[in-house]
Formats: C-alpha cells, structure tokens, sequence
C-alpha cells in the first residue's frame, strides 16, 4: 500500500509515534510518504525506504483538521481519551477507533543486553530517577525537581533531565534554589532515550495534560516503573499500584510518598520493574502494526453488505 503520514516532526510523542509507525509500516514493505514541515527527528532514510514531503503551516489548521477528520475513510486515536477530548473539542460525524500508541520492545530488550554502566553517572548506592519531555509548561518540569528533592534528602540518587524547551532555564534555577544542583543532570535532547533509561529506577511524569503518554510506555518497556498524574491517557498506560502509581495533578507530596514506597527495598523495586516490563508487552509493535495495516486494508476493500 501507498500509505500518507502526517505528522509533527518533533521529540513530542505524537512525532515519535509517526515516525515509528511509517518506519515499521516500510519494513511491512509498503511504501510510505511523510507530510510535515520538517523532516522527522527519528526519521531513518538510510534502512527504510521512506519519501519526506515539506510543507508549511496554515492559520485556518484548526478548520482544516475538522475537515480532515470528517472526510476521512478512517479516523484513529491513541487513546480513549483523546477520542473523548476529540469528540468534545470539534463537531465530529466519524467514528474513531482506539488504537493504542506502541514501542519497539526489542530495541528495549537489545539494550539490556549490554552492559548498563551506571557508574558513568551515579554511584553504586545511588538511585536514578529520569524525567524525559520537551520543557512545556504542561509538562511540569518544575515538579519534578520538587519531587526529587525530598526524594535526595533520604535516600541517595541522582535526576536525569531530558528534553530542552521553554521551561529548562527556570527548572535549572529551582534546582539550585533547592540545592540539588549537583545531583541533576540535564541532558538536553536525545535519539538514544533507550540508552538512558537502561539506567533508570523511577519515571517521573507529573503532567498536566498527556494524550497518551508514550514516554511512559517507553520506561516501562525498559523496566522502570513510573509516577505520574492521572490526566488524560496516563491511566490508560500506568497501572496504580502495579506498573507505578498515579496522582493527581500538582499533587507533589503524594507523587513523592509514591516515589518512596517504590524505592523502600530493592525487593519492592524489583517487583515494580517486572510489573512495568509485563504490561509494556501488551503494546508491542508486533502487535499493534497489524492492526493499523488491518485498518488501511479494510478501508482500500471494504466488504459489500
């Protein structure tokens, strides 16, 4: 099949999604055109056989999506929650089906593998707690150092910040308001977030708002269970009390207790990583690309009724 994706082209979870669908879809052997007005930051031409086409932005997106949505064959969501936020949002006439955002786990299962060199970063005894997101208000990076803060005080650990975005320069100066400067590291924007989170105990994810949250699901295909809030998606991938635990959002004293309960044996850690590895299974490329081919050929043959 001749398969259109268009997307936004950043470190955003939607883009990621994007890509990796278009590049699994090739893999499948169909052959696959992005649309957007950067090339993909995970886009890989040189094992895929992919076509990029640039375009600029319009005033009038809002009424163009509408549009889209209603004249399309097929509509799709990642989530129950953003079909809800959709349906809310624009005056829709289509049925959208869920289809769950997905990740390679293998690429995750490669990873442990290979010997994972805490030490590059943090000592023996220490834990290692990672936020990854692009720096947006929504996204609450100033929490975070909050939560690790009282996290530090107790128990030795260090605070893997990656991403960059409008909210780093205020996050990096609570940090040093706080003290605990020295113990975060700020990493910036990477392609290699599988690499980092091979060192990770605990995902911090206390957003405002999360379509889905594929940044979650990416910790817990590397087995690091994950604090979050309950908005959006979130609940939909983070299991309370099973995978991680969710919270409301702002609700800093509550994700720290959690943070602490997760970290108060290496037992209960380990526990928590199995837990989150087990459910990550459940969206596994290998199953979810199926359905999305299943969906394209149903559209291109429908049965006659």
């Amino acid at each position: 099949m001749k398969i259109g994706i268009v997307c936004y082209p950043t470190f955003g979870g939607s883009g990621v999604l994007a890509t990796e669908l278009g590049m699994a879809l090739a893999d499948r052997g169909h052959e696959i055109h992005f649309i957007t007005y950067n090339q993909p930051v995970r886009l890989d031409f040189i094992t895929h056989q992919l076509h990029f086409h640039e375009v600029g932005s319009h005033p009038t997106y809002q009424i163009a999506v509408e549009f889209s949505i209603n004249h399309s064959d097929v509509v799709t969501a990642v989530s129950e929650s953003l079909k809800e936020d959709t349906l809310r949002l624009f005056h829709i006439q289509k049925d959208i089906q869920v289809v769950y955002n997905f990740i390679d786990i293998k690429k995750y299962e490669r990873e442990k593998k290979k010997e994972c060199k805490r030490i590059a970063l943090a000592q023996p005894n220490e834990r290692i707690l990672t936020h990854v997101s692009n720096f947006r208000p929504v996204k609450k990076t100033e929490d975070v150092v909050k939560i690790f803060a009282v996290i530090q005080a107790s128990i030795p650990s260090k605070l893997l910040m990656v991403g960059d975005g409008p909210e780093r320069l205020k996050t990096e100066r609570l940090a040093k308001k706080l003290g605990v400067e020295d113990q975060v590291i700020f990493l910036g924007n990477s392609t290699e977030l599988n690499k980092i989170l091979c060192y990770s105990d605990v995902f911090l994810l206390p957003s405002e708002r999360e379509s889905f949250g594929l940044a979650a699901l990416e910790a817990m295909a590397a087995e690091t269970p994950v604090i979050s809030t309950n908005t959006g998606g979130l609940s939909e991938v983070n299991k309370h009390g099973v995978t991680g635990f969710l919270s409301n959002v702002g609700d800093v004293k509550s994700m720290t207790n959690h943070v602490l309960n997760i970290l108060e044996s290496d037992e209960n850690l380990a526990t928590f990583k199995r837990n989150a590895k087990h459910h990550s299974l459940q969206f596994s490329l290998d199953k979810i690309i199926p359905v999305y081919e299943n969906i394209y050929s149903a559209t291109l043959h429908p049965k006659k009724v």
